[in-house]
C-alpha cells in the first residue's frame, strides 16, 4: 500500500509529475514482475511495464481518485501484456523461463547435484504444464502462487467475485496436476522433450 496514496493521486491528477514519480517508484517492481510472469521475457517485461505507466499517466483524468490505483493500473498492464502475447509467437512461454529472476525460481538450500537435476526437471515440467492452461487459469496461478495475492486481492484486480477466484484457482490447479500426470504417463511433452517416469531421458534434456 502506497502511504498517503489518495493525497499523491490527487496531486498527480492535477498534473504533478513528482507525485506520479512517487507512484511509479512504489509500483514499478511489482509491475515488472507481473509483466514478466505473463510474457516470460525480461526486456519485453520492462518495456510493457514502462508503457503501462505512460498509459496510466495519459489516462489520469479518467481515474477515480476515490479508488485504489493498483487494480486500475493492473488492468492497463494486463491488456498490454495480452496484446503483446497475441502478436508474439512466443507468447505462450511464461512464468518458468530459464532466465527468470531468482525470486521466481523453485530452489532448495545447498542442493546436491541430483536434487538440482530433479528440481530443474520439475521446473521444466511445470513450465510446460502452465503453458497449456488458458490465460485466465494462468493468471490466477500467477497472482495466487507467485505473487502471493489473497483471494480478495485477486477478486479486486480481476473484478470478479471471490467465489469465482476460488473456483478458477481450484480448476487451474486440478488441470496442472492432470497435465503433469499425462506428461509423466506418456513420457513426452508437446515440444518433443522425452521423460522417463516423470524425468527427461538422459542425453535428451535441453
Amino acid at each position: 500500500m502506497l502511504e498517503n496514496e489518495r493525497e499523491i493521486i490527487i496531486r498527480w491528477k492535477k498534473g504533478d509529475k513528482k507525485a506520479f514519480e512517487d507512484i511509479v517508484r512504489h509500483f514499478k517492481n511489482e509491475a515488472y514482475m507481473v509483466a514478466y510472469g505473463f510474457v516470460g521475457n525480461r526486456e519485453d517485461a520492462r518495456d510493457l511495464s514502462q508503457d503501462a505507466f505512460i498509459r496510466a499517466y495519459q489516462a489520469r483524468e479518467r481515474f477515480d481518485s476515490d479508488r485504489p490505483f493498483y487494480p486500475w493500473f493492473y488492468r492497463i498492464l494486463k491488456n498490454l501484456c495480452l496484446n503483446h502475447m497475441k502478436r508474439s509467437s512466443h507468447g505462450h512461454e511464461s512464468l518458468y523461463q530459464e532466465d527468470q529472476p531468482a525470486k521466481e525460481r523453485f530452489t532448495a538450500a545447498l542442493p546436491t547435484p541430483l536434487e538440482s537435476l530433479e528440481e530443474s526437471e520439475r521446473r521444466y515440467m511445470l513450465k510446460m504444464a502452465i503453458a497449456r492452461l488458458s490465460f485466465e487459469h494462468r493468471e490466477v496461478i500467477l497472482l495466487k502462487n507467485f505473487k502471493g495475492c489473497s483471494y480478495a486481492e485477486i477478486a479486486g484486480l480481476l473484478e470478479i467475485p471471490v467465489g469465482t477466484v476460488m473456483s478458477r484457482l481450484y480448476y487451474a490447479r486440478k488441470m496442472l496436476k492432470d497435465i503433469i500426470l499425462e506428461m509423466e504417463e506418456t513420457g513426452i511433452s508437446e515440444t518433443g522433450h522425452h521423460f522417463a517416469k516423470g524425468r527427461p531421458v538422459a542425453g535428451e534434456a535441453g
